[in-house]
């Protein structure tokens, strides 16, 4: 094997935690001594320890004069665990292959320093798909903001529902089974008032083998959702609702543990401020799955940033579409994706693309 082929291990590695470190970054490490793989690890959690330290514990001696890959710097300051560098410094490892620098200030540069002035050498090995896969956690580091993903379930002439408001089912119980997956890899889920007074629905996670609740984000600027929704009384996970300062009875919700109502001022960009408050809660990623007009007003702000339209093969002819805008007048106002993968999930396609258009992404990151 070569560089690449144990950085790409490690990538491996890493991914196998993908929305569960929040809102630590995905990381994986590989400990190579003489040409054999002796230590393998990948952060499984924020608060544990992170992927150097599985790999250097089960490397144990052999780590001495080895080659330890990770797809991160390697932490030099201590948080809910001690730096990795000193466990690096500490059992001996003569070199460090590194894919990705660390945006945050409190590592950025310095852990590859605290190496190479131990005496170790410190190679960089670009890879884009470890850079890729840590995309929500560096977009949370330098804008100070979840990263978000739209979800959403249409007919093949665009339509969310009927123009009665029925949506139940367009997709297939795989393509539903798969959203699944997608909420159990995000921080929270996020929908409007309207598809909580629609549809009451539980908005968690439901698969096979259990699954992570994502915390439940309504936006409810008149605070109209009602205290017998379920997001309110079955206690699965913890709901948030995003109200206006003049709405009234909020108060009604204090009864109820897991539900917490945030009140944002009247002249305040409403969805920026939730966003930015999701921020400091420590909320990483959310799953956005509104109706036409939430995912229209995350589109024109610009505050989306990834998207999976499950497309059901069928026509309604009426009902609301996907995206809404009266102001776009020309074909080159059109919002620009770039396509990642296109799939097949029983009978329904899946489509998972970026609303970036600067971050370019291999065909192959999408297979």
């Amino acid at each position: 094997m070569k560089h690449d082929d144990y950085m790409k291990l490690a990538v491996q590695l890493a991914r196998t935690a993908t929305g569960h470190t929040s809102p630590n970054p995905i990381v994986g490490a590989v400990c190579v001594a003489d040409g054999q793989v002796v230590g393998t690890g990948f952060h499984v959690k924020a608060g544990t320890p992170h992927a150097e330290v599985h790999a250097l514990r089960m490397a144990g001696k052999l780590a001495e004069g080895a080659d330890l890959y990770v797809t991160l710097e390697p932490c030099a300051h201590t948080g809910k665990t001690p730096p990795c560098t000193e466990a690096i410094i500490a059992s001996g490892i003569r070199r460090v292959f590194v894919a990705s620098i660390d945006p945050n200030p409190a590592v950025s540069g310095k852990g590859i320093g605290l190496l190479r002035d131990a005496g170790i050498e410190v190679t960089m090995i670009p890879n884009e798909e470890a850079d890729f896969s840590n995309r929500a956690f560096f977009h949370f580091i330098q804008q100070q903001k979840p990263y978000v993903t739209l979800k959403a379930a249409a007919t093949l002439d665009g339509r969310l529902a009927t123009q009665h408001g029925d949506s139940k089912w367009i997709t297939s119980e795989q393509a539903r089974m798969d959203v699944h997956h997608l909420r159990h890899t995000h921080d929270a889920i996020l929908v409007g008032v309207q598809t909580i007074l629609q549809d009451n629905p539980f908005l968690t996670t439901r698969l096979p083998h259990g699954g992570k609740n994502p915390i439940r984000i309504i936006l409810d600027r008149r605070l109209r959702t009602p205290k017998t929704a379920h997001v309110i009384t079955d206690g699965a996970s913890q709901t948030i609702l995003f109200t206006l300062e003049s709405a009234q009875g909020i108060d009604a919700f204090s009864e109820f543990p897991l539900v917490r109502v945030e009140t944002i001022p009247e002249h305040a960009d409403f969805l920026k401020e939730v966003l930015t408050r999701l921020a400091k809660m420590g909320v990483m990623t959310v799953l956005v799955e509104g109706g036409s007009h939430v995912h229209s007003s995350f589109i024109d702000q610009g505050l989306a940033d990834e998207f999976y339209l499950y497309m059901a093969p069928k026509f309604i002819g009426n009902g609301p579409s996907l995206f809404e805008n009266n102001g776009r007048t020309s074909i080159t106002e059109s919002e620009l994706l770039q396509i990642l993968s296109v799939k097949q999930i029983g009978p329904d396609i899946r489509l998972h693309a970026l609303f970036s258009k600067e971050v370019s992404v291999p065909c192959s990151l999408g297979s």
